[in-house]
């Protein structure tokens, strides 16, 4: 069966834009093609690379339970379930980002999307900040995002996985981080900074968004995509 392979993650580049509370990310040179060839002697062969420091919440990426539940499971023992598989993406992109979204408008896209939420889903959120704000002043402060409500309807409805097109899946004037704060209550990850999800909305896809195996973790930068059927 022929599959088409959509890209869902931002790129990872020193000066990209991170959530206020975490590392900025460097990007260092650590070897030279003609460095290494002086170190190996080598006259045909070089090897170069950079080193990286990043955030585990730097770029796109999945949480690990443990970022916001001090009991909960860190980033390597989390199921894996939670970073693969069947997946929708609905169309909350009519929700401004003056308000949050409520279970009304979860109701609302999942019945324009013309599917329906399974236990073991990973849903995603388009939005449209990612189209409308990326690289701009807004990106970081005026996106919308999950009300406690909404959050909980979507755990009760079993998904294990909350993708969004921003930053957070909560409102950036949400200091009760109410969709961290229902992830932690039923045990489940969220993933922020998704991109093109204008490409998957209203489908129901086979997705990707495996973290690193960082011991402890927090959470990780991932490679997300999505397989569509051609």
């Amino acid at each position: 069966m022929p599959f088409k392979l959509i890209d869902l993650s931002q790129e990872i580049y020193q000066g990209m834009s991170v959530f206020p509370m975490h590392q900025k990310t460097f990007i260092m040179v650590n070897m030279t093609h003609e460095e290494n060839m002086r170190q190996t002697g080598s006259k045909t062969l070089g090897f170069s690379a950079r080193n990286l420091l990043i955030s585990e919440h730097g770029g796109t990426h999945s949480d690990a339970v443990w970022e916001y539940k001090p009991s909960g499971e860190t980033i390597d023992k989390m199921p894996l379930e939670y970073f693969y598989g069947s997946a929708v993406c609905i169309d909350v992109s009519f929700v401004p980002a003056t308000r949050y979204i409520e279970i009304s408008d979860l109701e609302k896209a999942i019945k324009n999307s013309k599917q329906e939420i399974k236990k073991g889903d990973i849903l995603l959120l388009y939005t449209g900040h990612f189209d409308r704000n990326f690289g701009t002043e807004k990106w970081q402060t005026e996106y919308t995002g999950l009300s406690y409500s909404a959050a909980k309807y979507l755990a009760e409805l079993g998904v294990v996985n909350i993708g969004v097109d921003a930053p957070a899946i909560d409102h950036p004037q949400d200091l009760d981080f109410s969709g961290h704060l229902v992830c932690g209550e039923y045990n489940i990850t969220n993933t922020e900074n998704l991109c093109n999800l204008d490409k998957v909305v209203n489908r129901r896809f086979l997705y990707f968004g495996l973290p690193l195996k960082i011991r402890d973790g927090s959470g990780s930068p991932i490679r997300a995509i999505a397989l569509l059927e051609e």
